[in-house]
């Protein structure tokens, strides 16, 4: 329970954020162009808001939890009670409001609709423009303020493990990854991941002599799905310390001790030990030999419970790692190319949500909850909250009708043909985009729950 309400605490939180700055776009842009803004929201307040301040115009007694007092502009500000998202609403425009009524009076020199096309352009992709911006700003700060660290592939001398999907390729427990077609890589991270899945060889290290695994051009990214990573680093089974009373300790198991083979099942690293006493548990063994590998082999007699819990940490292997600092000035343009390089990754695997696979992995809030760690950690959460911005952005941007991208589309089209299309065919094409969000937010809801279920 405390994990979920971190993480939900950690969603709200950063959603918060993205949709006030996302809102803020518009409203700045409108604000410049002399647009009358009427109400600026934090989520939705269908119903009744939690907090609101009228503007000086309101006449209507809406129902707010705290009713602040009016505003002198011409805006209404509040927070909504539904974290669904946020919005603002700009007079003389068809959006998610419908508000059909005012389009049919005559149009006034402060709507949206009076403005010119290049000024109402600006207006609707003022947000996305935002949520861009602020992932460049905070992946600038977050090298600055925690700078870049990361363990060489080149020199985890114990290698990689690797899951079926991977094995299935050909690479094998224990290669270094060295090259993706002929370039050399340093990283584990999803860039590595998307150049194994787009290339055509990877070079790897074996056993001291280099190979090769061929990637067929059927393999792709969604292809290296599975219950465990594709490939992690891979640590021994070596024993750090050993727990007293429990079995490892009752059979004379010492700290440093490495061990080769369980119940005549050879072990090659930590995920190898966990299979083997799977392995011995499925069996029903209650009492298992463990060879170890002291100053010579050792054979020792486990006798394990119902647990089949050996009672041993393992030793953590201290890689070596690069450290990349950052001055302010110079996490400037650090940040821009991280946070474009994220940008460029997430838009080439658009592709894959049209597909079987990444139409089960659309998700709603439980989806992106997960994504943040059940512990309160700054740095991955301004990480995970500039991954998010960018995502917010591209899917606004989509030409989508009732997305700011469709806006834009009408737009451009307006400017390329000098010819407005109608109140009427606005109308219809919000209606459409917003048949087609709410399927997709079903869509989303369903996945969730099916992965809450199973």
């Amino acid at each position: 329970m405390e994990i979920f309400l971190i993480r939900a605490l950690q969603l709200i939180t950063s959603l918060s954020i993205l949709v006030f700055i996302h809102e803020f776009g518009h409203f700045l842009f409108a604000r410049i162009f002399k647009i009358r803004v009427e109400k600026f929201y934090l989520f939705f307040d269908w119903g009744f808001s939690l907090i609101m301040r009228p503007s000086k115009s309101t006449n209507k007694e809406d129902k707010a939890l705290i009713k602040l007092p009016a505003g002198k502009g011409e805006t209404e500000y509040g927070i909504g009670w539904l974290p669904l998202g946020g919005y603002c609403k700009i007079s003389g425009m068809i959006d998610e409001s419908m508000d059909t009524e005012q389009m049919k009076q005559p149009a006034q020199p402060w709507e949206f609709r009076s403005k010119p096309a290049w000024q109402r352009l600006l207006v609707m992709i003022g947000g996305v423009m935002f949520n861009f911006i602020l992932a460049l700003f905070i992946y600038s700060m977050v090298l600055y303020s925690w700078g870049e660290e990361y363990t060489d592939l080149q020199k985890a001398t114990y290698g990689m493990e690797f899951n079926d999907n991977a094995k299935a390729l050909g690479f094998q427990d224990g290669d270094i990854i060295m090259q993706v077609d002929g370039a050399d890589v340093h990283r584990l991270d999803a860039d590595l991941l998307r150049a194994i899945a787009d290339g055509k060889e990877v070079l790897v290290q074996r056993n001291g002599a280099p190979a090769t695994v061929a990637i067929p051009d059927s393999f792709g990214l969604l292809d290296m799905n599975s219950e465990t990573a594709f490939m992690r680093f891979r640590l021994p089974a070596v024993m750090d310390s050993i727990v007293p009373n429990m079995p490892a300790a009752l059979a004379g198991m010492k700290s440093g001790d490495k061990v080769v083979k369980i119940g005549g099942i050879d072990v090659d690293s930590w995920t190898g030990l966990n299979h083997a006493m799977a392995t011995m548990k499925q069996e029903g063994r209650n009492e298992i030999e463990v060879i170890v590998m002291r100053d010579s082999l050792t054979a020792l007699n486990v006798n394990v419970d119902s647990t089949f819990m050996l009672g041993v940490t393992i030793e953590q292997i201290e890689y070596p790692t690069v450290k990349i600092e950052y001055g302010f000035f110079e996490s400037f343009p650090a940040g821009v190319k991280y946070g474009c390089n994220v940008l460029k990754g997430y838009v080439s695997d658009f592709k894959y949500l049209f597909s079987k696979e990444g139409a089960q992995s659309v998700g709603m809030f439980g989806t992106i909850g997960s994504l943040f760690p059940p512990m309160w950690d700054w740095h991955l959460f301004w990480m995970m909250t500039a991954m998010l911005s960018i995502i917010l952005a591209v899917m606004n941007i989509l030409p989508i009708p009732a997305l700011d991208g469709g806006h834009v589309l009408f737009l451009l089209i307006e400017i390329i043909t000098r010819k407005k299309p109608s109140d009427k065919v606005l109308e219809y094409a919000q209606m459409i985009g917003m048949g087609i969000l709410l399927c997709l937010f079903v869509l989303a809801t369903y996945n969730d729950i099916m992965r809450f279920i199973f």
